[in-house]
């Protein structure tokens, strides 16, 4: 049994999975919750399964991109976790996971193409381009989407667009047989695939210099009430 957790959004979400699939789940969307409720939900799975940490196979976190607060958050959980447990870590991009959990509801031809979007905020998303079998089209980048971005894709071929970003790219996206899965919502369930997949192959993440995938710099800014008050001193 594998831990699974998906903080790379608004959502915080915990999923116990084995290799048939989803044991238990439990998230909520309540903002910025993901300090508060995470380790409590990994807890409260591991006691009604009346397991311990070390009995895991493995702990896995979606590893961005995606919110800076939320990845860090999920990612030093997973560390500690692993490390206290000694226990494989295993990172999980989340545009990757994101196109496994669509793949799972969504019925379409083999030439279909897949774009995660995550908002990046402003007019900027971050997205990965999947085909139907889940191999990478296009590696994940931080881009403003314009009207050209997918004009080397021929408009014969069907793109599907999902995730938090893609509704504010829905105006801008001007090509045939663009479609917007409104409905889709991100979540620990969809990393179960991924998971088994990297524990069958081995590919474990280094404990101790395991980042977050950011994309870009974390960018603070100062506070209007400061900002008066040093102007007045």
């Amino acid at each position: 049994m594998i831990i699974c957790l998906e903080t790379a959004t608004n959502l915080c979400s915990v999923a116990l999975c084995d290799n048939a699939g989803v044991i238990t789940l439990k998230e909520t969307d309540k903002t910025k919750s993901h300090a508060s409720t995470l380790t409590v939900f990994i807890d409260e799975i591991l006691k009604e399964r009346g397991i311990v940490a070390s009995d895991l196979e493995a702990i896995a976190v979606s590893k961005g991109p995606g919110s800076y607060t939320g990845l860090r958050i999920g990612v030093s959980a997973a560390k500690g976790i692993a490390y206290a447990a000694s226990i494989p870590l295993i990172g999980i991009e989340t545009t990757y996971s994101m196109f496994w959990g669509i793949s799972a509801v969504c019925r379409t031809q083999t030439d279909t193409l897949f774009c995660p979007m995550l908002d990046a905020r402003r007019m900027e998303v971050y997205y990965a381009i999947y085909d139907a079998e889940g191999k990478t089209v296009k590696n994940i980048a931080a881009e403003i989407i314009k009207e050209d971005t997918f004009s080397n894709i021929p408009e014969s071929q069907k793109i599907i667009f999902f995730g938090d970003g893609a509704a504010k790219c829905k105006e801008v996206i001007n090509r045939k047989n663009a479609f917007f899965a409104e409905d889709f919502r991100i979540s620990a369930v969809s990393m179960q695939k991924p998971v088994f997949q990297a524990l069958a192959n081995h590919q474990f993440e280094d404990v101790a210099y395991f980042e977050p995938l950011y994309l870009k710099d974390f960018i603070t800014t100062t506070p209007r009430k400061n900002i008066l008050g040093n102007k007045m001193a």
